[in-house]
């Protein structure tokens, strides 16, 4: 269609040049009457003006058809009628009608309409692009890795769940599934947004279309196809692209009311000036035509569908999809935001939160032995020790005759010194004094899980473990407080544990000790408070929350977006995301503020000039000048939308 448009376009342009010299008022102004008069010259100037008419103006006319067939009269059927009233009097005249032609206006006009039209599809489909971009982010082909070793290049159409590919150096992943052989580090942000690399190693997760970095790796496929990754974004955005927000039903409400208004008002700028003020046809004809063509709501039906196209790319682009356009425009409004702790504002990953020692070690000594200890343990508590140490990059020594002490701990020999790593109550047991009760007591009050470290029988250090929180969580919660919504917390966890949580990330009011079943019902009663309410979870274990909050958002969707209960999905499991998506939304509804105002505005003060109320001031618009003035209004407005950002604020 923007082919088509730019080729009519040009064609017309080409043709309304002839058409300017041969009329009768063009020829005055540039004093070149006797130069251009021959006979049939009107005939001539009749002929082009046809073709302009029926080529040019092709797609207004049908258009027209179509709105009046569907009953949803609108911007088309201005344009048809502006054009159509203008070549069938001029044609009239041609063939004896008294009368002054205006053909090089009827010509300008389609020129302009034209134009403005190739203009405004262009920005649509630039809006757009988001989709087509993901798309190309597929590679063409995949090494297919056979059991015997050999490498064939097959399409990816033919991959299938449970096939193995080799993916080399630069090049992009071909599908999702699961590294089994090899490490690398992987750009992710595409897709994610995250434009640091991602470390992956033996049984990490690849998002087909991302690209790999420095080295070759196996990866065994789990999903292809529609059940990508890559395709539920693409679809996700899509629907967020075609679906119809409140805001854009005001808008084409108001397109069709200022149709109506606009060919009412033409027919009474007609008979006021032909039939009251006594101004020849052409003069008032001409009045009316400017009318309608002035009033065309081409912004205004442009203000709204543009901005969500714009903001749902943009989203995109930042990990940030968006299901249901009146929830994601809701979130401008939101009073509160209820976190999910776990998962959300937590890793869900047991971790050391707090290192307390007792004599000439470091705190990375301490916890490297106790490392060093654990990794034969596959307790949770052995498993958190083992991953912070990890974390820190500590080195994890050999250890020899391990044993574990049945729910006491565990202890082995290492670097030939005995090293235990044991409950407060192992030590009372065995006789030992504890070090530093009133720490013990501060972390225990928390909620924490404390462990001590001996070594050869003497208390060397303590450990306190606890989901990790989130280093984003902080920062979300400080930006959202700035932006005026109150952050809570609900969590199973009990009093002291949600207490030590909601302290370190900044929020004042919590649930402790709320079951899964139990999650909807605390949202029901801040909604009650008469609250406008957010609910931010995993999208799994909350879904019942997140269907009854006015925004439900999923955190830390990862690969799995396919969560039907969620209004919002966010692809990071990052806290911060849930403070751009409601910067987003207030960003989205401004420009969507300023595209109404100037769309609405234009014609409320364009139409009395176009109607001639200030002739007497010498003061009149011509049809092409309507035209003219009508597209630089679409133009503002697209311009105006492609200037949305998603803000960064502090």
């Amino acid at each position: 269609m923007i082919a088509d448009f730019r080729r009519r376009f040009w064609v017309s342009l080409v043709l309304t040049a002839p058409i300017l010299l041969l009329s009768p008022l063009i020829q005055q102004v540039l004093g070149i009457e006797e130069v251009l008069d021959f006979p049939s010259d009107m005939f001539v100037l009749f002929g082009l003006s046809t073709f302009v008419f029926f080529y040019g103006g092709w797609p207004f006319l049908t258009g027209f058809v179509r709105e009046v067939t569907t009953r949803a009269v609108g911007m088309m059927t201005l344009i048809a009628v502006a054009i159509t009233t203008a070549y069938v009097y001029s044609a009239a005249v041609v063939f004896g009608l008294p009368g002054e032609v205006f053909f090089w206006e009827l010509a300008t006009l389609i020129d302009v309409m034209l134009v403005g039209h190739w203009i405004e599809m262009r920005s649509v489909m630039g809006a757009s692009r988001a989709l087509e971009a993901l798309a190309e982010l597929m590679p063409s082909d995949a090494h297919l890795l056979a059991d015997d070793g050999s490498l064939t290049d097959v399409p990816l159409d033919q991959l299938q769940v449970g096939d193995r590919v080799l993916v080399k150096p630069g090049e992009k992943i071909p599908a999702d599934g699961t590294v089994v052989d090899g490490q690398t580090s992987v750009n992710e942000s595409m897709l994610t947004g995250e434009s640091k690399p991602v470390s992956k190693e033996s049984g990490a997760d690849m998002i087909g279309g991302s690209i790999n970095g420095e080295g070759s790796v196996a990866v065994e496929v789990r999903a292809t196809g529609a059940d990508s990754f890559l395709s539920q974004v693409i679809n996700l955005v899509r629907e967020a692209q075609e679906s119809k927000s409140k805001t854009q039903n005001l808008a084409n409400r108001a397109a069709a009311w200022l149709t109506a208004v606009a060919l009412i008002g033409g027919a009474i700028t007609f008979i006021v000036w032909y039939w009251i003020v006594g101004e020849s046809s052409a003069f008032a004809l001409s009045r009316t035509v400017t009318v309608m063509v002035i009033a065309c709501p081409h912004a205004l039906g442009l203000a709204i569908p543009l901005v969500v196209a714009i903001s749902t790319s943009i989203g995109a682009s930042n990990g940030l999809l968006v299901r249901d356009r009146d929830a994601f425009e809701g979130a401008r409004d939101l009073d509160a935001v209820i976190f999910d702790k776990t998962g959300t504002l937590t890793l869900g990953e047991f971790g050391v939160t707090d290192i307390q020692v007792f004599g000439d070690m470091t705190e990375e000594e301490v916890l490297g032995l106790a490392a060093s200890v654990e990794t034969h343990s596959e307790h949770p508590i052995a498993a958190g020790i083992v991953s912070s140490a990890a974390k820190r990059d500590l080195e994890i020594a050999r250890t020899q005759e391990f044993s574990a002490i049945p729910g006491k701990g565990a202890q082995g020999t290492v670097d030939g010194r005995r090293v235990a790593v044991v409950s407060p109550g192992y030590l009372e047991a065995e006789g030992l004094a504890v070090p530093d009760v009133a720490e013990l007591e501060r972390l225990s009050s928390q909620g924490k899980t404390v462990v001590f470290v001996t070594v050869d029988g003497k208390a060397a250090g303590l450990l306190a473990l606890a989901d990790i929180i989130r280093p984003e969580s902080a920062d979300a919660i400080v930006r959202l407080k700035a932006m005026g919504v109150e952050p809570l917390m609900l969590t199973g966890d009990n009093e002291q544990v949600a207490a030590w949580v909601a302290s370190k990330v900044g929020i004042e009011r919590y649930f402790a000790e709320v079951l899964p079943q139990d999650k909807a019902a605390k949202v029901k009663e801040v909604q009650a408070q008469g609250k406008v309410i957010g609910m931010t979870g995993d999208g799994v274990n909350d879904a019942p929350a997140l269907a009854q909050a006015d925004a439900g958002i999923a955190i830390g969707a990862g690969t799995d977006v396919a969560i039907e209960t969620a209004d919002i999905i966010l692809v990071r499991s990052n806290p911060q995301d849930v403070a751009n998506i409601v910067a987003l939304s207030k960003a989205t509804y401004r420009k969507m503020q300023q595209n109404l105002l100037w769309a609405t505005g234009y014609n409320v003060l364009a139409m009395p000039l176009a109607a001639g109320v200030l002739y007497s001031w010498g003061i009149v618009l011509s049809p092409a000048f309507g035209a003219a003035l009508m597209s630089l209004s679409t133009v503002i407005v697209a311009a105006n939308a492609r200037l949305l950002r998603l803000p960064r604020t502090a």
